[in-house]
């Protein structure tokens, strides 16, 4: 992946909450065409890293670029409106509407299709992609956990993203509903779209992302294949802590 142009260039981004340093100096840079993936212990600061990206926080220090466009301190839907859409942990719907009308409200809102038929159109091939046609006339609201994860993910493709921010994609899902969604993914990078995903499930990260990057305690401590992390001793200290006695 490293002969693809730089898509995302996270440059020594820093995050303090008071007296609370969040994410310390992280640089990153995501290329485009593949799967990165951000992991790390709970409390890494993954999560504020893709709220720095996407714009929902501001910056404390350091600088985020698409490409050649400066993201830092532009707000979140402005970063949206030029190509990088996201998805939150618990994933955020309009629980009283239908499946389709949530996917229907994203559709407009990206100001991209004007015309009804086309309108339609859109969210019966994005309904269609994320598998939930049958579901389409449910309440948001009433649907299962993993079927709302796949939800919240269709109206982040609704936007027809560049670069797509997944915040635990597999979540709440069983084996069969993570390989699915695994797959979904490899597809969604097929179609051109760049994805950066925060995700707890070692075994799906290993097995669907092209590079991953390691956090702990708000900074970088580890990037690279697979199977680079998967050897990593700095990554099985962060995870497991460290044996003094070893």
């Amino acid at each position: 992946m490293t002969n693809k142009p730089v898509l995302l260039r996270v440059d020594s981004i820093a995050k303090r909450f008071g007296g609370v340093q969040a994410v310390a100096d992280v640089s990153l840079q995501v290329h485009a065409g593949e799967i990165l993936g951000l992991i790390g212990p709970n409390g890494a600061g993954k999560t504020t890293t893709f709220n720095l990206i996407s714009g929902r926080f501001p910056v404390s220090s350091g600088t985020v670029w698409l490409e050649d466009i400066r993201l830092t301190g532009l707000r979140p839907d402005r970063i949206a409106a030029l190509g990088v859409a996201r998805t939150f942990q618990g994933t955020r719907l309009f629980p009283q509407l239908t499946v389709a009308e949530n996917i229907e409200t994203a559709v407009i809102a990206s100001a991209k299709l004007a015309v009804q038929e086309h309108l339609r159109e859109r969210v019966a091939q994005v309904l269609d992609f994320i598998g939930l046609e049958a579901h389409a006339a449910s309440i948001a609201g009433s649907l299962a956990y993993a079927h709302r994860s796949l939800l919240g993910l269709g109206i982040a493709l609704a936007l027809r993203p560049r670069l797509l921010l997944l915040d635990e994609p597999f979540a709440g899902m069983n084996p069969r509903e993570t390989s699915d969604a695994a797959q979904m993914l490899r597809d969604i990078r097929e179609t051109g779209v760049t994805v950066l995903l925060v995700e707890h499930d070692m075994p799906a990260v290993m097995g669907v992302c092209d590079r991953i990057v390691v956090l702990d305690q708000g900074r970088k401590i580890a990037e690279g294949s697979p199977a680079d992390i998967r050897g990593d001793r700095r990554v099985i200290e962060a995870y497991l802590g460290v044996d003094e006695d070893a």
